[in-house]
């Protein structure tokens, strides 16, 4: 009786919380979504399939997205290996704190620093022309390459913690063994370091992948107004145009496929969100 009174002591601020911030705007701009001229209807929505600029953008924004998880996940591999298996024990935080540094600041200042190092007159062009390797500066930003680097470094670390949480799980012997019965790195990997790492490869993709879909500020400032990115399309709809049914409805689709995707992505592996989120 004690321990129920004290978990429900704790846990009643936490549902409150989410209910008055999460849960019950959400509702509200659901029904925003479904409104249109003061009557219910689902214009909103039709507006968004029979206009290809949105649905285009739509398209191209999960593709990127996926390609991004995909990119950050085959960087962070290595990087989470090299901080639990190969690094001397006494290092080991001083590699998780570099890793979290950049963290320290907000996004607009890192995304900021990548645009002062590759702008034209920025500082990797300065010292390519001082080598004599470029002859003139060369625009480096807004780019869908640029971009996607920005989004993979703006999110390894989301990819780096779950990753290095199960490999410390890792039997060092298995490796071993495996190295000493002949076995190539490419298939060490393949067969027993990644089959481990998969719930952390899960629900690091998770993460990562809801980050970069709802990114506003790293397409937008190095992809450029070329980006076409679809929270730059809700954003307009709610600050620049004021239309927030319209707004509402972008935002109710982009979670439709945020959820679609990663149910797609729990299907393929064979895994549930309860066992990945534990």
């Amino acid at each position: 009786m004690r321990r129920g009174g004290l978990f429900w002591l704790f846990l009643t601020p936490v549902l409150v919380w989410l209910f008055l911030l999460i849960v019950l705007p959400h509702l509200d701009l659901l029904i925003l979504s479904f409104r249109a001229d003061g009557a219910w209807s689902l214009e909103n929505y039709g507006t968004f399939f029979s206009e290809p600029i949105y649905w285009l953008t739509f398209v191209r924004t999960a593709a990127y997205s996926v390609i991004t998880t995909f990119l950050t996940l085959v960087v962070s591999l290595p990087v989470a290996f090299y901080i639990t298996k190969l690094s001397r024990p006494g290092v080991r935080g001083f590699l998780m704190v570099l890793l979290l540094l950049p963290f320290w600041v907000s996004e607009l200042v890192r995304v900021y620093g990548w645009m002062i190092l590759l702008r034209e007159s920025g500082v990797l062009n300065y010292f390519l022309l001082q080598l004599g390797i470029l002859e003139k500066p060369v625009e480096m930003l807004y780019n869908d390459a640029t971009m996607i680097m920005g989004l993979v470094y703006t999110s390894m670390l989301f990819m780096v913690v779950p990753l290095v949480s199960v490999m410390e799980g890792l039997d060092d012997s298995l490796v071993e063994a495996a190295y000493d019965l002949g076995a190539s790195k490419t298939c060490i990997w393949r067969t027993i370091i990644i089959p481990h790492c998969k719930p952390g490869i899960t629900s690091g993709s998770i993460v990562v992948f809801m980050l970069v879909l709802g990114n506003y500020l790293t397409p937008n400032l190095m992809g450029g107004k070329n980006s076409l990115w679809f929270t730059e399309q809700i954003y307009n709809q709610f600050i620049a145009s004021f239309n927030w049914n319209q707004g509402a409805a972008f935002g109710f689709m982009l979670l439709v496929l945020s959820s679609l995707i990663i149910w797609l992505g729990l299907k393929i592996t064979g895994q549930r969100l309860g066992e990945v989120a534990s």
